[in-house]
Formats: C-alpha cells, structure tokens, sequence
C-alpha cells in the first residue's frame, strides 16, 4: 500500500492540472518551462452589464454610470481573489475598467487560483510595441515663416479655423511613449498648466513601473512610475502635436485650442495588456498621482491610440476578448476610440492586430500628399478572426508630417500612427463646433465617415468590391474636416429648430429618400419645400407625425423645409 501512496497523489495533481488547464493561456505554460514566475491578468467571468444606459444621456451622465457600474462590478466579484492574493503574499493590481487582477505567480500559484470558480481565464501579460515610425528622419525643417502642414490644408482643418472653431472646450487623450508636456507647441494646450504653475493630477497618468524584458537596457531615460509627464521615446510627442500643436511658426495641429491629458503605457515603444488597461482605465476616471479619488467627469472626449500588439510578439484569441471590450466600456462612456490602422502594407488582410482589428475601434489608414494611400498603410478585411469586416473606417494623412520632437526641432515623420492623430484632432473640432455631440460617440463616427470623399481601392482582395462604400483599402475615404464640421453645424441647427419647432429631417444629407418628423400641433398643416431662391418646389397636407418623402429627382442643393403659416422651418441638404 505504500508503494502506491505516492504515485496516486502525483496522478492526483496531473488530473487537476489538466482539469484547469484550459483555463490557463498556453503562453504560460510554455514559458513556465523556463522561468520560475510569470505575469499574468486573472479575467473574471462575471463582467458588468451596461444595458441601463441611455443614448440620449449627456457624455458625463454616461461616464457616470459607466464608472459607478464598473467599479460596483469589480468590488463585488474580486473579493475572493484579492483575499487569496494577499494570504499568498502576493503583490497585485485591481483593474474595473475589465474586470480583472494583474499580478505575479509561479506554476503552483496559477494551479491553485486556476481552481478558484470566479476566473474565467488565466492571461499571460504580453508585450505589446509601439507601431514602428518610418523614415522618421525624412525631413529636418529648417527656420522658416509661418507654415501650415499639407495634411491640415488637405483635410480643410483650416477652413474649419476660419469659422471659429479650433477644438475649444474640448479634451483630447493619447496613450503613448509619455509626452514632454513643456514642448513649446503644445504646453499651452496641456490641461494641467494654467499659463503660470503646472498641476499633473488628473491630467497625467504613468502606467510603466518595471523595465520591459524587450529594451536593449535597463536604463529608462524618464524612470518609471512617474508623477509628471515624460517621453521616453519621442513618438508620443510627434503625435500629440498632430492633435493640439502650434508655435508661431507652425501651425501643425488640427485642433489648437484644445485641452490634452497623457498617459504613458510603453516602456520605450514597448507595453503590455496590464500598462494598455491601466492607461485607459485612467482616461475612463482620471485620478491624482496617487491613484485615489477617480473623477469621470474629468473623461476625455476622445483618445489617440498609435499602437499595435502583434501575433508575433504572443496576441491570440486568448485575449482578443480582454482588449476588445475594454473598448465598448469606454464607448458606452461616451469616449471615441481612434486607433491606427498598423503599417504592414497592402496585402489583403494587414489589418490583423489588436485593437484596430476590433468592430469598435475607429480605425484610420493613411494616405499620402498624392492623396493616394500610402504604401505602408495596412488594410482589411479582418480576416484574422473570420468576421471579414471592412477596415479601416477611414484615411488620413500620415506620410511626411510635421510635428515636434524631444529637442524641439520639427520632424515629418510616416506611418498610420501620424494618420491617427488628424482623426482625433477632427473628433475635438465637431464637437468644438456642436458641443451637444460630446459623448455621442456614434453620431460623431458617422459625421466622419458620411463626409470623407471617397476613392476606390486599387487593390483586389478576394470577392470584396474596390468601389464598395467602405472599401478595405480606404474604408469610407479620406477625412475632410470642413465637411464634418458643416455636417456638425446642421445637426445643431436642426437640434435647436428640433426644440423650438418640433421640426425633424434625417438623414440629412440625403440622396434618396428622407423622413420628416413633425408634432400633432402640425397635422393639418401644409408641408412646403423651397430651393435656395426661394421658389416653391413641393407641397403637401401634413396628415401624420411622420411623412416619407423622394428625393431622388431633385438635383444636388440645399433646400428648406417649412410648414405653411408656420415658423418652423429647416435646411436640408440633397446628395
């Protein structure tokens, strides 16, 4: 009997290795092979359900709810983790954006929390890398008068200027290699500085605490865990000038006037799962520097995401999930999420990495000054997780821009990470022009896309069509500022004649077909169209609160709707 003894207790723990084996990433198993310990984030089976949330909710009533629902979830379903951690000795960090733990374990620690029924997925903590920059010493501006960039012009952001609006009352974030917030084109705009004394609290964010096993040494030239802004890289800066830069002499950024908060979620252009949540659990409800007394009323309207994790470097459909709906959550919370498209060229189906690869990321591709895509950008369909969806939503310049770099000289620099930021900076002009849309992440996607001019693909993939609306190589085209500006501007007058006058239209634009909404106070009424010289071209009796009306043999103009006798009245706009 003796014999037996301990060759059943080794059978033992083979079956319950086994039996909770499919709860642990194979990245863990492999690599417990050669090493004693591993990070890891536990994923919690129960996460929150944000099905209460109303649309029609301001942005800070959803980041309210999004929070106060997040965080109640986590409290209440990490309790027996985080008791079993700390009786381990464990050191840790609670996440509630996604529900989930990171911390460091060795093989029988991973078994034995494996066992525990709240955890739905053992992860390794991958490495995640900044998309590399291209040729980023294309060009080295020398002194110069007053310049505005071809991609500002390009896009229209200046006609958009001219109007008035700059990216005023907005807030724009970016997750990066950190940012040197004292550089002369964009301090200014840092929300922390009030023209006199600086103030990093929620404004600033370090998510980098240990030195990443990728970097050539361990010598980070900002240190880690830090309490103000720094860019230990370059790259986080190039793209933050993008979205709020100007000096006297360059005028680069496509929103000036806009606020910026920072958070660094890479160790020299190399990150991971735990540094990329941690990052955008800050911008969900920004903290002080300590990490305490979370504001999400201090969100942002938008954040930049120039950055990619790879298969190659472990990214599976072990933690697509994880990744993916970190991003819905920040949605719901009425955040745009604008992520670079990657650099991988264009063969069909670069688009294959987190988080572009995502339904739910807004996801831009770049073209270059010949307003044709560049030879980097990477394009759809998303064939990596067999869903086939068109990516990327749309392009933006991203070959040859100019921005600053760390020692304050301007640089062009190439690559789908300078194509995100012009989208980000056009996220804070319409809502700068139409502040009702902050946290209407939808209705701001759909401005872009409606109003980006479109360009067939020039590259054939399977049975996508090239003159499809979106197609994978140029999604819905590339973005024109002054168009999604006067597309924001007609909401808000339709908003405001929506509440003074129960008057309705939409789409609007439209080319075939549109739908007029009106109160009962209307029926009866009389129903009138005019072209822009006032010549009456329609009339009909109001009979519903809803009137179906053709307009496809009306030629491409403006036009006004209005009710016979009446002052309600609208501006329409056929395709």
């Amino acid at each position: 009997m003796k014999v037996l003894k301990y060759p059943l207790i080794f059978i033992f723990s083979l079956v319950l290795l086994n039996a909770q084996e499919h709860k642990i990433s194979t990245k863990i198993l492999e690599k417990l092979k050669n090493q004693n310990t591993v990070d890891v984030l536990l994923y919690l089976k129960h996460q929150s359900n944000l099905s209460g949330l109303n649309s029609d909710w301001s942005k800070e009533q959803k980041g309210q709810y999004v929070y106060q629902q997040l965080i109640q979830t986590a409290q209440t379903y990490q309790i027996n983790i985080i008791e079993k951690l700390n009786s381990l000795g464990l050191s840790f960090k609670s996440f509630y954006i996604i529900n989930a733990i990171h911390t460091q374990l060795n093989k029988e620690q991973i078994i034995e929390l494996a066992r525990m029924i709240e955890i739905d997925r053992i992860l390794y903590d991958e490495n995640y890398t900044v998309e590399p920059t291209l040729d980023q010493t294309a060009l080295q501006l020398q002194s110069r008068g007053p310049n505005v960039t071809w991609g500002i012009q390009r896009i229209g952001a200046d006609l958009v200027w001219n109007l008035g609006y700059e990216g005023q009352g907005v807030t724009v974030a970016g997750e990066d290699t950190g940012y040197r917030w004292d550089l002369p084109g964009i301090k200014s705009k840092y929300r922390g500085w009030n023209g006199t004394s600086v103030d990093h609290n929620y404004n600033w964010h370090d998510g980098v605490h240990k030195i990443s096993p990728l970097s050539s040494d361990s010598l980070n030239p900002c240190g880690l865990s830090l309490k103000e802004p720094c860019d230990d890289h370059g790259h986080g800066s190039h793209t933050m000038g993008t979205m709020t830069g100007r000096t006297d002499d360059e005028w680069y950024g496509i929103a000036p006037k806009a606020k910026w908060i920072g958070c660094r979620n890479m160790e020299r252009g190399n990150g991971a799962p735990s540094t990329y949540i941690e990052c955008f659990e800050f911008f969900l409800a920004p903290t002080d520097l300590d990490g305490n007394n979370p504001k999400p009323e201090l969100a942002p309207h938008v954040i930049n995401n120039s950055w990619y994790c790879s298969k190659d470097e472990g990214c599976d459909t072990s933690n697509f999930k994880l990744m993916q709906q970190v991003i819905i959550n920040l949605r719901k919370a009425g955040i745009v999420v604008v992520v670079s498209a990657g650099n991988d060229g264009q063969s069909c189906g670069t688009i294959a990495n987190p988080p572009a690869m995502f339904e739910e990321s807004f996801v831009v591709g770049s073209f270059a000054i010949n307003d044709t895509i560049s030879n980097f950008s990477s394009i759809g369909p998303v064939k990596i997780d067999g869903s086939n969806r068109i990516k990327p939503n749309v392009v933006a310049p991203g070959s040859d821009v100019v921005s600053q770099v760390l020692d304050g000289s301007f640089q062009a620099w190439n690559g789908t990470s300078m194509a995100g930021p012009h989208v980000a900076g056009l996220v804070a002009l319409i809502i700068s022009a139409n502040p009702s849309l902050a946290g209407k992440v939808e209705v701001i996607e759909d401005i872009i896309e409606m109003t980006a001019r479109y360009q067939e693909s020039n590259t054939t993939c399977d049975s996508f069509q090239n003159n499809a609306i979106p197609n994978h190589v140029y999604g819905f085209g590339r973005i024109q500022a002054d168009a999604a500006v006067r597309r924001a501007i007609i909401l808000k007058a339709e908003d405001e004649q929506k509440i003074k006058f129960g008057l309705s239209i939409s789409p609007n634009p439209a080319s075939q077909n549109i739908l007029i909404k009106t109160t009962k106070e209307h029926q009866s009424q009389t129903l009138q169209i005019f072209n822009l010289l006032g010549t009456l071209i329609y009339e009909k009796p109001i009979f519903n609160e809803t009137t179906n009306l053709d307009i496809s043999h009306l030629i491409p103009s403006a036009y006004v709707i209005k009710i016979k006798n009446t002052n309600a009245q609208l501006v329409w706009i056929k395709e």
